[in-house]
């Protein structure tokens, strides 16, 4: 709801409020934002104001003696007495590059208006509406048009800005935040996702200071380093408990966040588009649209933050064909052949597959032009004959016959040196005449700027998917930019180029998404290089890091699920030693890790033993039988990896599944508890564990004081034994009151301590883990 009465405005959802009010220099500023309070005739208790002049500032005019600097402002710029860092600054024809934007008119529509050439959420069967408020330099003739779209029962409020170049000069756009926001109050933290290539988004958090943090990507897409997304929470916030902030930015290229603490203890923050490289010129009646920043807030700890994203993503976001649908399991040929592959290796690995429950077929990098490594062919989407002779249809078709969907990979924005396409359009690369291109994974980017690019894509991609009759893409970007030019654009507009992109990127997928809803795509940039909600709008999944290791996943699926949902995370059982860091994870580990997300494996599975044949099938018939909780569950994070020697997490759907996972095992380790949310205190529950199996090389010579035959460590008659015989780990099994799981959890069995064994041991070992179903009971069964 919005509510506009004596100069204020009040924006409700149904757990908060933000309030901001008209100066009577006519500029906006900002009162307060979070938990609901009541809407008033009256706020002259949030209205405070200094009454005498505030040493070393400026006053704005002198019939308003008050600075801009002591002031929280929705939106801040320059020279006109605000120091602390703009959120817009325009260069006009005169040399200056003075705004100040000042109150026009507003309006409050039903729903939400979609952008002009990229993503916003929209509404879907629930209550949305927007106020837009006008701002104008009458001396400039420029206006802004500040947009706040209130999603009442998510708890989101989306926020963007449109500038109207509404004189007859033209004007250079060299910063535009999507907002700016004004606290007063300074003590905060700030928390975001941070990392790279196989270690993307780990949860940084740390107190601010006086003076500007800066979280941005230079890199041409959204990135693994940081993420478009930064919380202010108290001190003494935690995942449960306390008040928090966040702040998602909906866009896949390079995009700045920066917090600053002032010396009057105002606390900004701002989010939008990177400055850097970044000059956009506005002609005479044209505008320019900023993509949409997307804000919570909660008292209820990071959990229900994270809640709020998670629902907002699933049904405001994902595209309405793939919400809610369930994720189909794949077997993702990548690891087990790399580009060593023909039509009867792959039809090897898919009858496999299909006997282990698999649902979908992957054909990965190495099937187009003349492919057989990764420094050629990139642009060449024309199938291999040499390995796939009969063609793509006809594999398509062998797999459908096997009861399972096919799959594709296809890298699109890229383009290798030694390519056809290359040869026939050097000119569509990114690069300079003048210069070497730098490459990266031995490519060059394609110049998505360029119309002519994107509409090449556009028939060949269509013409690809549809005579391939594939039911899943893996979409992979695998480059960061260099040598930013586009042949397609004048000297005077090079640096539109980065922007130019993304739109083109976005206009590329709006054409394909539309041509076919029924295809689940997959977002992938060298694994999680690109995971934002711009692409998420068109893709409903990413793949969450080229990282498999089951130990290392936890780390990156805690944090990426600070944000986004389970079902947005691509998550697969590999093959030990890891491929990225040669540990040797548990396969029950990596199933366990990998269930909470989109499950997939990527192995050969035609190499597997009569065990790890027997453990995969039970977790694939585990992980059907509770997909739905797992994918589109209430996701709370229990314990965190970043803090502790144990992890935990839980997703609740009336049952509870709930995942526990430790590091090294402790020797002589206390008895554990386990903590519960979300249960109900008037059930009775079923808690019981997954089942699971160890391999008995586990236990080396050890075994020999339970086996009726002495079995010598590492030799044949082992081998034989350990590759076909499971042995199963322990059962829990309890019948514990919700009440009691609500408020002291449940208690583990102890774990091997080196003085004996039998059935009430729980052996986890180095990087083990177990999972607990919660099963509620009927009131008539108590």
């Amino acid at each position: 709801m919005i509510h506009f009465s004596n100069e204020v405005f009040h924006l409700n959802t149904k757990d908060t409020s933000y309030i901001m009010d008209i100066l009577p220099s006519k500029h906006l500023r900002h009162l307060y934002y979070g938990k609901k309070i009541e809407h008033q005739n009256a706020y002259g208790y949030m209205q405070k104001m200094y009454t005498t002049p505030v040493g070393n500032t400026t006053d704005y005019h002198p019939d308003y003696a008050y600075s801009l600097d002591v002031i929280p402002l929705e939106l801040s710029t320059a020279g006109k007495g605000d120091y602390k860092t703009c959120g817009l600054e325009i260069f006009y024809e005169d040399g200056s590059s003075i705004s100040d934007f000042q109150f026009s008119h507003y309006e409050i529509l039903d729903g939400v208006e979609p952008l002009v050439g990229m993503p916003r959420g929209f509404q879907n069967n629930d209550s949305v509406s927007t106020l837009k408020i006008t701002l104008k330099d009458d001396i400039k003739k420029m206006e802004v048009v500040m947009s706040y779209s209130v999603f009442y029962e998510k708890n989101i409020i989306t926020r963007n800005i449109v500038l109207h170049n509404k004189s007859q000069n033209k004007a250079i756009l060299n910063k535009v935040m999507s907002f700016n926001l004004d606290f007063q109050y300074k003590n905060f933290d700030l928390l975001t996702l941070d990392g790279k290539w196989i270690k993307e988004r780990h949860v940084h958090r740390g107190p601010l200071r006086e003076g500007c943090v800066v979280i941005d990507s230079r890199q041409g897409v959204s990135s693994s380093k940081h993420s478009p997304f930064l919380v202010l929470l108290n001190e003494e916030t935690t995942e449960h408990f306390g008040d928090c902030y966040g702040f998602a930015l909906m866009y896949s290229g390079n995009h700045y966040g920066m917090v600053e603490v002032s010396a009057h203890q105002l606390t900004r923050i701002q989010m939008g588009i990177q400055p850097f490289e970044f000059m956009w010129h506005l002609e005479p009646g044209t505008f320019f649209e900023t993509p949409d920043a997307v804000l919570t807030f909660t008292d209820q700890g990071l959990n229900k933050m994270s809640q709020h994203y998670h629902q907002w993503i699933n049904e405001n976001v994902i595209r309405k064909e793939w919400q809610y649908m369930s994720r189909p399991i794949l077997l993702n040929n990548w690891e087990a052949t790399y580009f060593d592959f023909n039509e009867s290796k792959l039809l090897k690995l898919a009858k496999s597959a299909a006997d282990l429950g698999i649902e979908l077929f992957v054909l990965d990098d190495g099937w187009f032009g003349s492919r057989n490594d990764d420094k050629t062919a990139l642009g060449d989407w024309f199938v291999n004959t040499k390995k796939l002779p009969k063609g793509i249809k006809n594999l398509s078709n062998a797999i459908h016959k096997l009861g399972m969907d096919f799959g594709l990979w296809v890298e699109p924005e890229m383009v290798s040196i030694d390519s056809e396409l290359y040869r026939k359009h050097p000119d569509w690369a990114v690069q300079l005449k003048d210069r070497t291109p730098s490459f990266g994974r031995n490519q060059l980017v394609l110049d998505l700027a360029n119309p002519d690019v994107v509409s090449y894509l556009t028939e060949t991609l269509t013409t690809l998917f549809k005579e391939g009759n594939v039911q899943y893409i893996k979409w992979d970007m695998n480059r960061n930019f260099s040598d930013f030019y586009s042949a397609s654009l004048p000297s005077d507009r090079q640096q539109e180029f980065h922007h130019r992109y993304v739109l083109g990127l976005y206009r590329l997928l709006e054409s394909l998404t539309k041509t076919f809803p029924e295809i689940l795509f997959e977002s992938c940039s060298s694994g999680g290089n690109r995971f934002d909600l711009g692409m998420l709008y068109y893709m409903p999944q990413t793949w969450t890091s080229d990282n498999t290791d089951g130990y290392e996943r936890q780390k990156i699926q805690y944090g990426t699920s600070m944000l986004f949902p389970l079902s947005t995370m691509g998550a697969h059982v590999s093959d030990v030693p890891s491929h990225q860091v040669l540990r040797d994870t548990p396969l029950e580990t990596r199933f366990n890790v990998a269930m909470f997300g989109v499950l997939g494996y990527e192995l050969d599975v035609t190499q597997l033993t009569t065990f790890e044949r027997k453990a995969i099938k039970r977790q694939i018939e585990f992980y059907k039988k509770h997909r739905r909780s797992l994918q589109f569950g209430q996701f709370t994070r229990l314990l965190s990896p970043f803090m502790n020697n144990e992890m935990s997490w839980q997703v609740e759907d009336e049952k509870i599944l709930l995942g526990y996972y430790q590091g090294l095992q402790e020797p002589n380790g206390p008895l554990r508890k386990l903590m519960v949310k979300d249960a109900k205190e008037d059930l009775l529950y079923k808690v019981y564990s997954r089942p699971q199996y160890l391999n008995i090389k586990a236990f080396g010579d050890l075994v020999n004081h339970v086996s009726p035959i002495k079995i010598k460590g590492d030799s044949i008659i082992q081998t034989l034994v350990s590759n076909h015989y499971l042995f199963e780990l322990n059962n829990f099994e309890e019948d514990i009151p919700g009440d009691a799981l609500l408020y002291d959890g449940f208690r583990l069995q102890q774990q091997f301590m080196g003085t004996g064994y039998n059935d009430q041991i729980n052996h986890l070992g180095d990087f083990g883990s177990r999972v607990f179903v919660l099963n509620p009971v009927p009131v008539t069964q108590k």
